[in-house]
């Protein structure tokens, strides 16, 4: 597609405010997907090293018991 001028690219043949639009909330829900993948990722590592450390302790109890 050839558009005359940077402002018939933008405009879209009327149809700009759409197009952009749709981009828009497009890149912004990729985000949000990006950033609530890295958040639950740390999350998980989190919790995972909190349930080794447990079974640490849990581990040297029963060893001192023993």
């Amino acid at each position: 597609m050839q558009f005359e001028s940077w402002q018939a690219f933008i405009e879209m043949g009327g149809y700009g405010f759409y197009v952009w639009l749709a981009f828009g909330v497009s890149f912004l829900a990729m985000g949000v997907l990006v950033v609530q993948g890295l958040r639950a990722r740390s999350r998980l590592q989190r919790e995972f090293t909190q349930e080794q450390q447990r079974q640490q302790r849990l581990a040297r109890r029963k060893q001192e018991v023993s």
